[in-house]
């Protein structure tokens, strides 16, 4: 039976969770969710490999055999010195899905909702660099969609007015495709669908972030075995928010 590690700043990370989980049903997760120190879309690189390290520590320390970084901006600042550090463990980190944005757009624009942190990571800024010559990418930060998802704040008028704020502009640029550029975001999928209406595609990347993770359990040939279904939900702060989002699921 394979150890996953998985962790983000908050309860986002809980949407990669969900999609692993349907791939892998059968083996042991451990989910931290560094909750005391979330949002980290304004904290600094430095900070963020710090916090990354610790706990990447703590997931070794209970026995993962696989870590994924399930937050965009920790991605961006910390998965390139994760594994220099820990060059034995395999991480799975977190990409802006413009590509298939890309190559399915019809009106020849594209929307990505990400945090300032992954905004200005050099992974995006390199994925961003082979598209935009054929497509328009117009990028808004999600103001205040982790705030909303760690309190719970899923549905009703607080939602959707904080949603609305930083979708509409990439509505208004004309785009058909919206890419979820942190993994707290697709907890707010429904309430972005709604304000985006039915010719407006919201793109994910937890699914192939999943399709990932298994490949290189395989590679490495770690034994997915058939087991009683196991969770360790950990957290730095307050638990009230992880707990509430995982009962969602």
């Amino acid at each position: 039976m394979a150890t996953i590690g998985i962790f983000d700043s908050g309860s986002g990370g809980l949407s990669v969770y969900r999609e692993i989980v349907k791939l892998l049903p059968y083996e042991r997760y451990v989910y931290f969710a560094d909750n005391a120190h979330c949002p980290y879309g304004e904290k600094s690189v430095e900070f963020i490999q710090d916090r990354a390290r610790a706990i990447t520590d703590l997931l070794l320390g209970r026995g993962a055999d696989i870590i994924v970084v399930a937050c965009n901006t920790a991605t961006a600042a910390a998965i390139a010195t994760l594994r220099e550090a820990y060059p034995e463990v395999p991480f799975v980190g977190m990409e802006p899905a413009v590509k298939p944005a890309a190559l399915g757009t019809k009106s020849g624009v594209i929307g990505v909702l990400a945090t300032a942190g992954t905004l200005k990571g050099s992974k995006y800024l390199k994925t961003k660099g082979r598209f935009e010559e054929d497509v328009c990418i117009v990028e808004h930060v999600g103001v205040g969609f982790v705030e909303l998802v760690e309190n719970g704040i899923l549905e009703g008028p607080e939602a959707f007015e904080t949603v609305r704020a930083s979708l509409q502009p990439l509505l208004d640029a004309g785009a058909d495709r919206i890419v979820l550029g942190c993994t707290h975001y697709p907890f707010l999928r429904p309430v972005i669908e709604a304000i985006a209406g039915p010719g407006v595609q919201v793109i994910d990347p937890a699914p192939a972030v999943a399709r990932q993770t298994v490949r290189l359990l395989e590679k490495d040939c770690v034994q997915l075995d058939e087991g009683p279904f196991h969770i360790e939900l950990l957290s730095s702060g307050a638990p009230d928010s992880l707990n509430r989002i995982f009962t969602l699921l």
